[in-house]
């Protein structure tokens, strides 16, 4: 699992490695509806997240970095309301390579207009050591054009914020949460309604941790709103090669957790 969606009282759950979309009651219990929704069209990889448009009846789905030119760029599929596919087009901002590109994608509505925010996975939305030192956490801002969606603004995460890498984020009114999976944290904060900035510092809250304090959501990938105090979060496969045994207990599933909705 990439990413993750919560909306009608169900989650939709998107995969970096196969183009179909899960759908799954929001209780998590098995019921009637939940499945695959089948997709033969469009890409077949590479996926990152996914977004809703509620009041012109699309879905969003990311593709992280695709070459364009002689550099990368981002891309997202477009979707109606029962998931048929209706195109794609470019997220026109410069990516440095193929694997380290936009991780994220949550949609806002603002004076009737959309947006779509897209997270890059490096701080100061670069790779190598630069992108994982902290402090340069960047959300990129589109807006639809005539043919692709034009970056229109940039939201700066708090400077102190530590987190080495970023996995995704979701947006309800003014209120975002950004994901890092190398931290195993989930960053929360308000975005000012008037401009694109953020307001203050915001609050970290980390995983629960294992036995001895070991992280044990060493891959949590995608999150959404469910309400004002609850989250999901959907996890990707552990690296079988780089990380320790203790992270294959949490991988590859779909988690709510409470955090506090107040300041």
């Amino acid at each position: 699992a990439s990413g993750v969606l919560a909306a009608d009282g169900r989650c939709y759950v998107i995969f970096d490695n196969a183009p179909d979309i899960a759908r799954v009651q929001a209780t998590l219990s098995p019921a009637a509806g939940s499945g695959l929704i089948r997709q033969p069209r469009g890409r077949r990889a590479g996926f990152e997240d996914i977004a809703h448009d509620p009041a012109a009846g699309r879905f969003y789905v990311l593709v992280e970095a695709r070459a364009r030119g002689r550099g990368f760029m981002a891309e997202v599929q477009e979707y109606d309301e029962r998931f048929g596919y209706l195109g794609r087009a470019w997220l026109e901002f410069p990516l440095e390579g193929p694997n380290k590109g936009l991780e994220g994608l949550t949609c806002l509505r603002r004076q009737d207009r959309t947006y779509l925010l897209g997270l890059c996975e490096g701080n100061r939305c670069r790779n190598g050591q630069e992108g994982r030192r902290p402090g340069g956490g960047r959300v990129q801002v589109f807006e639809r054009g005539r043919r692709h969606w034009e970056r229109v603004a940039t939201v700066r995460l708090p400077a102190t914020l530590g987190f080495e890498d970023f996995s995704s984020l979701a947006v309800a009114g003014d209120r975002l949460a950004v994901l890092s999976q190398a931290s195993s944290a989930l960053w929360v904060g308000r975005i000012r309604p008037s401009s694109w900035e953020v307001a203050g510092d915001g609050a970290v809250w980390a995983f629960p941790p294992g036995p001895g304090g070991r992280t044990v959501y060493c891959n949590v990938e995608g999150v959404s709103w469910l309400s004002a105090d609850m989250v999901v979060v959907v996890s990707d496969r552990a690296k079988r090669n780089d990380q320790d045994e203790r992270c294959r207990a949490k991988d590859q599933s779909i988690h709510v957790f409470t955090i506090p909705a107040g300041d």
